[in-house]
């Protein structure tokens, strides 16, 4: 676990910082003891729900002054050093290598798809000005999601479709799988209900990503009662939730956990392809509520864990070649891998590979990528130490 405040100078020009800090106001000083403040364009955070979000931005505002600023509350950080539970995660981008613009997208349980996409398309005319020929494949955008808007497939449908090939990756804010109360901040505000979207164009060699660790079985279930707009299943196979779910992995109804929930995900078969449809909590009245968007009729397949570790190294290694060696990876990783990971006892060796590549972020109630929001995945973007364009 990380102790104290540390840094980290990325070859890039990015510096990440941490703190295990519990006082919001002290996190923030700490941070900004470490970094290099005159050399910083853009802060990226990523912060304990523990934190009082107004003594936080005032902080930021204060300690760096001029800076652009977005960040959310998380279900536990990940920096360069390990896991905070809890803590504070920055990424500070340089003005020199990146050009960073970004704006925020409010009231998302009511969305206006048209409204959405058309603030979008503003932001890629603002980062286009004077670039006119600039390489597309130089740029990539970042997502954080207020989770219990429920309202992440609209937000990424839109924004997906107004960024017009640009590719993007994000998360959803946490709270430490207390499901009450989540924040954004954007540029000195707190926001709720509400989505942050950064448009970043950089002249050092990048590849987004996901990565997941499970695999279909047999098992089905057909989703015969839902409430839709909180994403609450009552039935599946015509059968209360929670027993028809507990009965077909083995366990008991009525002791159901996120661990549980962790070890039996369920997936949905999208394009031949499957995709987890991770359930978030068991309701009193034994109906799940789950962290993406569910329907009438979905068909859900039970799927089993393949090996985390090696599934993560893998894909981390895959992106070192491939990019001439990792400098930094901004990282979005599912709660529900951490828990699998704990209850199997190898948190350990996840975080000895985030240590080995660089690995900063934050653990997330849901993850996007492209232009779908997902669950039990890892996703990210990755610079390379390859030369910059």
């Amino acid at each position: 676990m990380v102790q104290g405040t540390q840094m980290r100078a990325h070859l890039c020009g990015i510096q990440t910082a941490w703190t295990d800090a519990t006082d919001a106001r002290e996190a923030v000083i700490a941070i900004a003891s470490v970094l290099d403040r005159a050399s910083i364009g853009h802060l990226l955070v990523f912060f304990s729900p523990a934190y009082s979000t107004s003594e936080l931005t005032a902080a930021i505002a204060e300690q760096f002054p001029g800076v652009g600023l977005a960040g959310c509350s998380t279900s536990g950080g990940i920096s360069p050093a390990g896991a905070i539970d809890r803590g504070f995660v920055a990424i500070a981008f340089p003005r020199e290598g990146f050009r960073i613009v970004s704006s925020v997208l409010t009231e998302i349980d009511q969305l206006d798809v048209e409204s959405a996409a058309s603030s979008v398309r503003a932001l890629r005319r603002t980062l286009d000005q004077g670039r006119p020929d600039r390489d597309p494949g130089q740029r990539f955008a970042l997502s954080l999601i207020d989770a219990l808007a429920n309202a992440e497939e609209t937000v990424v449908s839109a924004v997906a479709w107004a960024l017009d090939g640009i590719p993007l990756v994000g998360g959803s804010a946490g709270d430490d799988l207390a499901f009450s109360g989540t924040a954004l901040i954007h540029q000195g505000e707190a926001h709720t209900n509400a989505a942050v979207l950064i448009l970043v164009e950089t002249d050092f060699p990048i590849r987004i990503f996901k990565s997941d660790n499970f695999e279909p079985t047999s098992q089905k279930f057909v989703v015969t009662a839902a409430s839709e707009e909180n994403r609450r299943v009552h039935e599946l196979n015509a059968e209360p939730a929670a027993h028809e779910y507990a009965m077909a992995v083995g366990l008991d109804p009525e002791r159901l956990t996120p661990m549980s929930f962790a070890a039996h995900p369920l997936a949905v078969k999208i394009g031949g392809e499957y995709y987890c449809r991770s359930i978030s909590r068991l309701d009193p009245d034994g109906s799940l509520t789950f962290f993406c968007a569910i329907s009438e009729g979905a068909v859900l397949t039970l799927a089993q864990p393949r090996d985390i570790v090696e599934a993560t190294r893998a894909e981390l290694s895959s992106l070192d070649t491939a990019l001439g060696g990792l400098d930094v990876v901004i990282g979005f990783d599912c709660v529900l891998r951490r828990v699998d990971a704990e209850s199997r006892q190898v948190r350990h060796k996840i975080s000895d590979l985030y240590r080995r590549y660089g690995v900063v972020g934050f653990e997330t109630y849901g993850e996007q990528y492209r232009s779908m929001h997902l669950n039990q995945t890892f996703t990210g973007i990755a610079i390379g130490l390859g030369n910059p364009v």
